[in-house]
Formats: structure tokens, sequence, C-alpha cells
């Protein structure tokens, strides 16, 4: 079916406000087939694997029912698991994110139950429980069905396997009966038509089944990551595998055009793709992707549907994507035309669920792995610049270099091997020129091999991690790449430089400005 972008439905303009800052531009095969049907009042059983983007095929039509004045429950979902409701109040807190008078709240075990009761007593339209929890609070009266219009059942077939079927009628029976029921399964056995025929009535069926693929080519890897040290583990495993042609995804036009200029500022050949962008640039962008002049694509989901290019090396999922078909969409652009590829994938937090849903659904081995260090990095690099001197020392005549070699040994005492490393260490960007001493510094809190400076600008003053990078690598001359973690906050920053080059970075940084604004650049103190 034609696909349908969320601006279409006829919705509240603060949800489709919530939607374009969550980064979707359309929806997704279950959302276009059961949103418009939900909105009209019907109800709905829903055949959808976990990651096609159902909690918001259920959420947008709740959302847009909700009466925010009214300060009592009007909408369930019962969720066979904690993690799945904490995950689905998550997804529905951040469609209502302009809808300040909407209360979303999770109930489930596991949690101080006398917490759960204050905040049902302040006023909550939207409950999202586990069966028991929410039996727990019925036993107690301390949640109302009176005003509550719609009932979701999600991943009802695990609900059943996991036990909970005398649990999920008892609280269907305590419902009004003029309530509209959505239920969702990603398989239909007899215990859920059952259900169907008992609790709902004339509901209309959606079934979205996907053909599973497998990614045989294709080596997948993925690193637990922070937010904030997204950028840097990106420059990392770029320095590290050194593709000639990478593709990373974001989830938002927004993110893309953030990492893009981070990634320049670290001295990357990288170009954006999004939905914002007119054709002829985003024709422009793509000759220079294909031609090898851009070395990484950084593109939304959307965009990146016309990214037919048989040579890229690496995709990168910088975040993770909404569906899980996505996913394999996103990792098939590597490994085409019998190569091989790699895939790399950032987890945060309880994203580890997400993932989970991925590898059932590709049937594949994503395999975790560690954040690689700096000196896992260097030692790459070292690598990659034998290799080339392997190469050198074959196929080139050095007599004349190694005329010029003798004669400065000659002069100097110095040994050969120190003159290699001199080399080495100018060409890894390593040398100052000033010998720094190890322990100028002391220890600042940073990483090995690095020092932590302090500058007094942050966040309030509309700097944004890029502004710091371009401005380090603009007035001190060393690679942006070399530039370590940024952490900024609201009225400061601190940023991590190689140890060797700590010294330059100070010189070059006084008197300067970013964005207008004077700065001052110290050594941090210890963490």
């Amino acid at each position: 079916m034609e696909s349908l972008q969320f601006m279409e439905l006829n919705i509240k303009p603060e949800i489709l406000k919530a939607v374009a800052s969550m980064g979707f531009e359309e929806m997704t095969p279950i959302q276009a087939r059961a949103i418009p049907v939900e909105l009209d009042g019907a109800d709905v059983i829903g055949q959808a694997q976990t990651g096609t983007g159902k909690t918001a095929a259920f959420a947008i039509p709740i959302l847009q029912k909700v009466n925010p004045k009214l300060k009592k429950p009007q909408a369930m979902v019962i969720c066979p698991t904690r993690e799945l409701a904490i995950q689905v109040a998550d997804e529905i807190r951040k469609l209502a994110k302009y809808m300040s008078s909407v209360k979303v709240l999770p109930i489930y075990g596991g949690q101080e139950i006398s917490k759960q009761i204050r905040s049902l007593k302040s006023g909550v339209q939207i409950i999202i429980g586990t069966p028991g929890r929410i039996m727990d609070h019925m036993r107690r009266k301390t949640v109302k069905f009176d005003d509550i219009c719609t009932v979701v059942l999600d991943e009802a077939d695990e609900m059943l396997d996991m036990g909970f079927r005398e649990d999920i009628e008892t609280i269907l029976r305590e419902i009004r009966e003029d309530r509209q029921t959505l239920l969702f399964s990603a398989t239909m056995p007899k215990p859920i038509l059952e259900l169907t025929r008992m609790y709902q009535k004339n509901p209309q069926t959606i079934k979205v089944i996907r053909k599973e693929l497998t990614v045989p080519n294709i080596t997948q890897y993925y690193y637990e990551v922070r937010p904030k040290n997204k950028g840097e583990v990106l420059s990392r495993l770029l320095d590290i595998y050194d593709p000639n042609l990478s593709v990373v995804f974001c989830n938002t036009k927004k993110g893309v055009d953030e990492l893009v200029q981070e990634l320049q500022g670290r001295g990357y050949f990288a170009e954006g793709l999004h939905g914002d962008m007119k054709q002829t640039m985003r024709d422009r962008v793509m000759r220079s992707f294909r031609n090898g002049k851009t070395e990484i694509l950084v593109a939304t989901d959307v965009a990146a549907r016309g990214i037919d290019v048989d040579d890229v090396d690496a995709v990168f999922n910088y975040d993770l994507p909404q569906d899980e078909e996505y996913y394999v969409h996103r990792i098939g652009r590597t490994g085409r035309a019998g190569k091989t590829g790699m895939a790399f994938s950032f987890v945060v937090g309880r994203e580890v669920y997400k993932l989970r849903d991925i590898k059932k659904y590709c049937k594949t081995k994503i395999k975790a792995q560690p954040i690689p260090s700096l000196n896992d990095v260097t030692e790459t690099r070292v690598e990659k610049i034998f290799d080339r001197l392997d190469t050198y020392i074959e196929d080139q005549n050095l007599g004349k270099y190694i005329d010029m070699i003798e004669n400065f040994v000659n002069e100097k005492d110095y040994t050969a091997m120190d003159i290699a490393a001199a080399f080495l260490a100018e060409i890894l960007g390593n040398a100052d020129g000033k010998g720094t001493a190890e322990d100028d510094f002391g220890d600042t809190g940073a990483e090995d091999g690095m020092v932590r400076l302090f500058i007094n600008i942050g966040k309030k003053q509309g700097i944004r991690p890029g502004n710091i990078l371009g401005a380090i690598a603009g007035e001190s001359g060393i690679s942006g790449n070399l530039v370590g973690t940024i952490d900024m906050y609201d009225k400061y920053t601190f940023v991590e430089v190689p140890r060797d080059v700590a010294s330059d970075v100070l010189d070059a940084m006084k008197n300067v400005k970013i964005k207008g604004k004077s700065i001052n650049v110290e050594p941090a103190n210890r963490k």
C-alpha cells in the first residue's frame, strides 16, 4: 500500500508536533491501517510483531480522544512485562510531549505500590500496567475504571503464554461495556481468538506479516553507550575500521544535522541526507558519495531509500531504528553484490530490549563489543602505517632517502630507531614540538594519554559540542578526530585532548571567542 504521512491524519496539532520532533515522517504499515480505524471508534485485532511501530498505532488514537481536563483514568494499556510497560509509557509520554495536562503512569510489580497510589490520586489519564499489578490496585480500590473508554491488550499472545488469561478477563469484566477494545498480538492462537469473541464488538482485523530476513554477509556488532559519548565512539570505530564508504543512520533530521557538524569538525568528509533537503541538494550529496568525495553519509530512514550504492563498507545505527524491518533495510546497504560488510549499532539504556527483538526478527547474531580505547585506535593506525611501509620498502627506490637518514644520524646524536619513532609520532599527530612533560598537568580525570580541559561556556549560551570541537581544531591546528569526549553542561564544558598537544591547545585558545563569546580554557580538576 501507498505510504501515508502523519500530516494526513485529522489529529491534534500537539500530537503532530510531537511526531515531527521524534523524527517520524510517515506511518509504518500497522499505523497507516490501524490508526484511521481506531479514530472512528472501532475495535481492532492487530496482528503485528514488536518493533512495527504498533505502540504509536494505539497511542495516537488514545491521545486524540483523551480529555486533559478530566483528571481520571480514560485509557488502559495492559502489557505482559514491566519492561514493556515502561517502554510503552515512555513512547506515549513522547507523543504527549506538547500535551502538558495529560499524565501517563506505568504500574508494575517491583515498584513501591504506595508511590503508585499517590500518583493515581494526583490525577492520571492513561495507565500502562502489568495484569498482576492492575489486579492489585483493583483489590485495594485505588484505581477506578468508570471513565476508561479504551483498553489495549499489548502482546496478548505473550500474556496468555505467561498465564494471565484469568487476570485479563477479570480486568475486562470490570470496565464499561461500551469501551473500545484494541488487541495486538504477533500470533493469533485459538485462546486469543476466544478472547476477541468474548470481549470485542465486531472487531476489524489488521494483519501486518513481514517476511523474515537474514543477512549472512554482514558482520554485526553492538556497543552499549551513553548518549553524550556516541560521537566519540563513532569516531573511534571509523578510525579503527577505516571504511572507504559508510552510512550512518539517525532517527531524526535534527540528529543528522548535528552529527554532520560534529563529524566535519573532527576532520571527516561527511554529508547529511534527510527529508527537509531539496531534491537538487540530495542529488548533489549522493553524487559526492558515489564518487567517493564524501566518505560518510549521515541519513534518516526516509532519505535512505534513494541510497543504492554497492561499495558501502559499513553501516552505523547511531540511533536504533523504531522498526525491526528498518534495521534490515539499513544494514542491507552494505554486503551487496556478494561482498562482505559490517554493521555497528549503538544501544542506550533500555534499548537492549529493542535490540533483543531485532535479533529475534533477523535470526542473526549481533555481538556485544567493548568500546575501543584511544590506545586501540592508535595501535590500529600504527598497523596500517606499517602495512603501507611494507609496500613502500618493496616497491620504491629508497636509496636517496637512506642516504639522507645516514647523514642525519652521523650529524646528530640519534639512532635510526629514534628517527623512525619521531616520524611515526609526527604522522600520528602526537608530536607537539615542545616535548611537554607527561605529568605537567597532573591527574585531570581524563582517559589515559589525555588531558581534561575546563571551558567556562555551555548549553545556556547556545553552544553545541560541534562549536567546541571546531574551535579547538581550527585554532590549534590539531585534527578534530584527536579530540576526545566532550561533556557539556548548562554553564561549562569539559573536553579531553591528547596530553602531548594539551599545552598547544591551551596556548591557541587564549583570547578565542566561540559564537562571539569570550572564553577561558584551563586544565580541569580531578573529577
